[in-house]
């Protein structure tokens, strides 16, 4: 067995039991919080380099399908770009939640598509090829759309301005995303061993990162988490639910083939959750990363759940779950 091989194995092996880490080490921080905490110092690093993870998947293709399929691109990110948003606000004005905790779930919505997104649209015999391209826009396009968001609906109860939250997107997605790009580029043109042996190896490196994020902000939210009320949990599967459906839904609606009314389902209700406990760490009350938190776990459980039911309704059996890089 090749040394190549060995890295696909342990991405493989590490992604495909992704639910499993998260609750495990969640689970962990609720026992111990103390040996987890730490790990928010590092929070912003970590997402930097998922998302540097991000950019080793990209190529120029995925990029010259906004110009040549560009109808079907716009329509998925506005889908995005607006029921998220709007679904959060809704939710946090019609449950009660209080603001500080009430802002995750503006942070989440306003949040663009986590790589997750890709993974599941595979493994639901959806368009991946839009997918990618519905993702990559979204995610340049967060450091305008996401600060822009959470001022217009949070603006009266934070104290956190538009350029800051922006710069803070540009330094941990915007920027590693172009630098993994590059690297890419560089890597397939130069060392095309060494562009599959990170490709390889990246899916565990991000999952690693991913729990390691969970399990900190778990850890910070203890008392939280154990003295949330339903309506917390009920905010995050709503959600989840209104974005799977209103993707979907919107793709029909609009004309799209069902292998992009799929993509669309997948690219609007699973959310970068992990920028959004950053930025929750960031600039706002610990309180504010719990329901990001929570939705990093749950929408990793409604995903693979609805990329099973397309399969079963195709009469094909589902793919093993096998992220590229991170699922989030």
């Amino acid at each position: 067995m090749s040394w190549l091989t060995a890295l696909e194995r342990i991405g493989r092996f590490t992604s495909r039991f992704f639910v499993a880490w998260v609750l495990l080490f969640a689970a962990l921080a609720l026992y111990s919080p103390g040996a987890f905490t730490p790990i928010a110092d590092y929070i912003s690093i970590l997402l930097g380099v998922i998302m540097l993870g991000m950019g080793l998947t990209l190529t120029p293709a995925d990029f010259r399908r906004i110009v040549e399929r560009p109808r079907d691109v716009l329509i998925g990110a506005l889908a995005q770009w607006l029921v998220m948003p709007l679904a959060a606000y809704l939710l946090v004005i019609g449950l009660g939640l209080p603001w500080e905790i009430g802002v995750g779930l503006i942070l989440v919505g306003a949040a663009p598509g986590g790589t997750a997104s890709n993974v599941m649209t595979y493994l639901g015999r959806g368009d991946v090829a839009l997918s990618v391209t519905i993702t990559s826009l979204t995610t340049i396009a967060a450091p305008l759309v996401m600060p822009a968001w959470v001022i217009l609906l949070a603006g009266q109860e934070i104290t956190v301005t538009f350029a800051e939250m922006a710069e803070e997107i540009v330094l941990i997605v915007l920027i590693p995303v172009i630098a993994g790009l590059s690297l890419r580029y560089v890597l397939d043109r130069y060392a095309p061993t060494a562009a599959r042996a990170g490709l390889s190896i990246f899916p565990a490196i991000s999952v690693a990162a991913i729990v390691a994020i969970v399990a900190a902000v778990v850890g910070l939210n203890v008392e939280n988490i154990l003295t949330a009320s339903a309506l917390v949990f009920l905010a995050v599967v709503l959600h989840n639910g209104i974005g799977l459906g209103a993707g979907y839904g919107v793709g029909r609606a609009t004309g799209m083939a069902e292998d992009r009314a799929r993509a669309c389902a997948f690219e609007v209700g699973l959310q970068n959750s992990g920028l959004a406990v950053a930025l929750a760490v960031a600039f706002f009350d610990p309180a504010a990363a719990l329901i990001p938190a929570i939705f990093s776990v749950w929408h990793n459980v409604t995903g693979p759940a609805l990329a099973n039911y397309f399969t079963r309704i195709d009469g094909e059996p589902v793919a093993d779950y096998e992220p590229s890089i991170a699922s989030d």
